[in-house]
């Protein structure tokens, strides 16, 4: 009987449609993807080991950059009406005269998350720009250091006039590691006059020393 031979066949693997398939995800994630934008104020935190994590929640910050300069900022995890509201005190009880349309902007600035850091006097000239601009605008930050004209103690009485009845309201600190001294003593004395005694400073994090109680405790495996 004659033998029945096998017709052979390619073991080679067309991959074209796989590439293609790569492409197209690629394609998605590149699309898809929302970059972190740049800071509007540049900060290099100092390092340090913790075993906390703050919470995602309202907070009132205060920022400090390398040059010594004062930021004031808010986030709101809730009722948006907070940008508004410090927008329109600080107006009222520093006689700013900033008309309805500045004091809109200036809440649309803090909604936006751009820092303020500008003289009472200085206000206005930085309002008259969009609030979309902001983060561009080089300002000479909050007076702090004359312990007669703290202005940062405004920001901080109507921001917390502006939480009254919220809980876990954080005051966070983030501080430039090579940011003086005296500018950071002015920042605690506006929290104290505002009887603000307790406070979060922001740095950057760090492993554990080995050995430490710490690095013991993150090498376990969690049992969540």
């Amino acid at each position: 009987m004659p033998s029945v031979k096998i017709p052979k066949k390619s073991t080679d693997t067309d991959m074209t449609p796989f590439v293609d398939v790569a492409f197209l995800i690629l394609s998605f994630f590149m699309l898809a993807t929302k970059f972190k934008p740049p800071e509007p104020v540049e900060v290099k935190t100092p390092n340090s080991v913790s075993a906390d994590k703050l919470k995602e929640s309202d907070a009132i910050w205060i920022t400090i950059d390398k040059d010594s300069k004062v930021y004031f900022s808010v986030s709101v995890k809730g009722d948006k009406g907070v940008f508004k509201t410090i927008a329109e005190g600080i107006n009222t009880n520093r006689n700013l005269n900033l008309t309805p349309a500045e004091v809109t902007n200036l809440g649309t600035t803090l909604a936006l998350s751009f820092p303020v850091g500008v003289p009472f006097a200085g206000l206005k000239q930085l309002l008259a720009r969009p609030p979309q601009e902001m983060g561009n605008v080089a300002q000479p930050g909050i007076p702090v250091l004359d312990t007669l004209n703290n202005e940062l103690i405004w920001w901080l009485a109507e921001a917390k006039k502006s939480f009254a009845g919220k809980k876990g309201v954080l005051f966070l600190i983030k501080g430039d590691g090579i940011s003086k001294f005296p500018t950071f003593e002015g920042v605690v004395n506006a929290l104290k006059k505002n009887e603000e005694f307790k406070y979060n400073l922001i740095t950057s994090p760090e492993d554990a020393p080995a050995g430490s109680a710490l690095a013991e405790v993150r090498s376990k495996p969690s049992t969540e």
